[in-house]
């Protein structure tokens, strides 16, 4: 008789335990749906495989005056890869942003075998120092254009300040327009000092302080002046605690601005 006794490798399991986590699972069921899903991806892989056919044409939409339709197509054959249903429609819209004078590009596919491509030209708004170009956002979208229209305002300044420096100019332009001026320029030097110049040929010095106040100012009270007599002014000096002085084309120069504020600001 053996000291402990055997175990029962066949006891019944007791009446309060319920089925195990196996025997619960509906095992017909889970076929029937990973079959579903299988079926599902590969009619998909078959139906990635039928629609991705090669491109073979590229319809190009926009108005151009200097950039060239056969530059824009060359660029889309350079970056597409693989067929319509895989080629990467990002790649493609950047590479042709990369093409001077465009501006934004929209790519689509066309079924069966066709890309679109939408695209939007830069336009100059203003000239930047010597041979820059800004568009209307005040973006320097070309640095040396072989071409730059004498009649865009001239904007200057230091670099990376092409953003501040397009926006003093936006912002007054209407301004100046109303009081029956326009603005021809905006310069900012390297110490951060403004100067405008008005198409009748008159700069306003603004200088690096308070600048928006001194313009305020100038289209208050020296606007009327520079409108009358613009034929006998050189300069108009705003960098005044409450005044202006005016530089004269004559030799007599006068000074309006009151007397405590002779020497002007930064």
């Amino acid at each position: 008789m053996s000291l402990f006794g055997r175990r029962n490798r066949n006891r019944a399991r007791p009446r309060n335990e319920g089925p195990t986590l196996l025997e619960r699972i509906q095992w017909r069921a889970v076929g029937a749906v990973g079959g579903v899903l299988l079926a599902a991806a590969t009619l998909a892989v078959l139906l990635l495989v039928a629609l991705d056919r090669p491109v073979r044409r590229v319809l190009v939409e926009g108005s151009f005056q200097r950039v060239a339709l056969p530059e824009i197509e060359s660029a889309v054959a350079e970056s597409v890869h693989g067929g319509l249903a895989t080629v990467d429609l990002d790649a493609v819209r950047e590479r042709v942003e990369h093409i001077e004078w465009v501006d934004q590009v929209v790519v689509h596919r066309r079924w069966p075998d066709a890309l679109r491509v939408e695209v939007t030209e830069q336009v100059p708004a203003a000239r930047w120092n010597d041979t820059g170009l800004l568009n209307a956002r005040g973006e320097l979208f070309l640095r040396n254009a072989r071409f730059v229209p004498s009649e865009l305002p001239a904007l200057e300044g230091p670099e990376g300040s092409e953003a501040a420096v397009a926006k003093l100019y936006l912002d007054a332009q209407g301004r100046f327009i109303e009081a029956g001026l326009r603005l021809a320029g905006v310069r900012l030097n390297d110490r951060g000092a403004w100067e405008l110049e008005l198409a009748n040929g008159v700069r306003v010095r603004l200088g690096r302080l308070a600048v928006e106040e001194r313009l305020d100012r100038f289209l208050r009270l020296a606007g009327p002046l520079v409108t009358q007599r613009a034929a006998e002014i050189r300069h108009v000096d705003m960098r005044y605690t409450n005044g202006f002085s005016v530089g004269w084309s004559t030799r007599s120069a006068v000074a309006v601005a009151p007397q405590e504020d002779a020497t002007p600001d930064a």
